[in-house]
C-alpha cells in the first residue's frame, strides 16, 4: 500500500478515484504513524480488530501483515471495490470487508459476545470528523473493546480528553472517560495525509478501565440535555428543564457540589453516581 503523497496520488489516478471531502477522505501517507497506531494498540497475531473507513488500505494492510483478523467497513463503493480486489484477495480468511455506513454498523459486522460488557477485540481507525462522535457513542454502548487507537481531527480529540471545567468538556467526554483511560497520544501534522487537510489531527490511545461504566440510555439523554444548556445551573436544569426529581440534591451535597454549579464543572464520577437514579 502507498505511503507517500506521490504514490497515493498515482494509485488514486490509476483506480480513477477523486478524494471526497464530504467523506473525510484524507489518506494517511506516513509510515511512522501507521507503525505507532499498531504499537499503541499492541496488535499481535490473532487479535480481532475493527477498522472504520479503510480507504486505500494502508492501515488495513499493516494490521493484516501483523497477523490480525480485521473487520472493516468502507462507505465509498469505489474504494470498497479496490480493497476487495487487492487486500481481500490476499487475505480472504482474515479480512471481513463490508460496504456501508459505520454509524449504522459501528463494528463492521463483528459480533462480540452480547453477554459480556467487556470483550477482547480492538479498534484501530482513522475516523472522519463528521461521524466521530455518533460512531463513538454507538461503540461505547457496549460490549466494550479492550483498546481503541483512533486518529481524529484535533477539535474532536480535545472534546474526548477534556477535563471538567473546560469549555470542551461535554456529554461525550463523560461517557468516554467513564469507560476508558485516554492517553492524548500524538499530534499528527496535516502533511501526514493526502490530500492535505486544513487542520491537524491527533492519535488517541484508549484503554478500557478495569471497571468500565456504561451509562443507561435514560441517563445519557438527561446528561446530553444538560450540556445543550451548559450555561444554566445544574439545579435549575434538573428541577424544571428536564423534569428530573428525587435523589440528585443528596448526590450534589455528597459530592460537595452546589445547585448553582454548571454542568461543565461537574466531574465524571458524579455523573456516574447520578446515573443510578435511572433504570439500566
Amino acid at each position: 500500500m502507498p505511503l507517500s503523497p506521490s504514490a497515493t496520488r498515482d494509485l488514486l489516478a490509476r483506480i480513477g478515484h477523486q478524494p471526497k471531502r464530504f467523506l473525510g477522505q484524507n489518506f494517511l501517507v506516513d509510515g511512522n504513524i501507521v507503525r505507532k497506531s499498531l504499537e499503541l494498540a499492541e496488535v499481535t497475531a490473532g487479535d480481532r480488530v475493527v477498522e472504520v473507513g479503510p480507504g486505500l488500505g494502508t492501515l488495513t494492510g499493516a494490521l493484516l501483515e501483523a497477523g490480525a483478523e480485521v473487520w472493516a467497513i468502507e462507505k465509498d463503493r469505489g474504494l470498497h471495490a479496490h480493497l476487495a480486489a487487492t487486500l481481500q484477495s490476499r487475505f480472504p480468511d482474515r479480512l471481513h470487508l463490508r460496504e456501508g455506513d459505520a454509524v449504522a454498523d459501528p463494528l463492521a459486522g463483528f459480533i462480540p459476545d452480547p453477554t459480556r460488557l467487556r470483550s477482547d477485540f480492538k479498534i484501530v481507525a482513522n475516523l472522519p470528523y463528521a461521524i466521530a462522535t455518533p460512531w463513538i457513542d454507538a461503540v461505547i454502548g457496549g460490549p466494550l473493546p479492550a483498546r481503541m487507537v483512533l486518529m481524529l481531527q484535533q477539535e474532536a480529540a480535545q472534546r474526548y480528553i477534556a477535563p471538567p471545567g473546560s469549555k470542551s468538556f461535554g456529554a461525550i467526554s463523560i461517557f468516554l472517560q467513564a469507560a476508558y483511560s485516554i492517553d492524548p497520544g500524538h499530534r499528527v501534522a496535516a502533511g501526514c495525509f493526502f490530500p492535505r487537510p486544513d487542520v491537524e489531527s491527533q492519535l488517541l490511545n484508549l484503554v478500557r478501565r478495569p471497571a468500565p461504566f456504561v451509562f443507561p440510555a435514560a441517563a445519557k439523554a438527561v446528561i446530553r440535555g444538560c450540556f445543550q444548556q451548559r450555561r444554566k445551573q445544574i439545579g435549575a436544569l434538573l428541577r424544571s428543564r428536564l423534569g428530573v426529581s428525587g435523589g440528585w440534591r443528596e448526590l450534589l451535597r455528597e459530592g460537595g457540589l452546589s445547585e448553582q454549579a454548571r454542568p461543565e464543572a461537574i466531574p465524571v464520577e458524579w455523573w456516574v453516581r447520578f446515573s443510578s437514579l435511572f433504570p439500566a
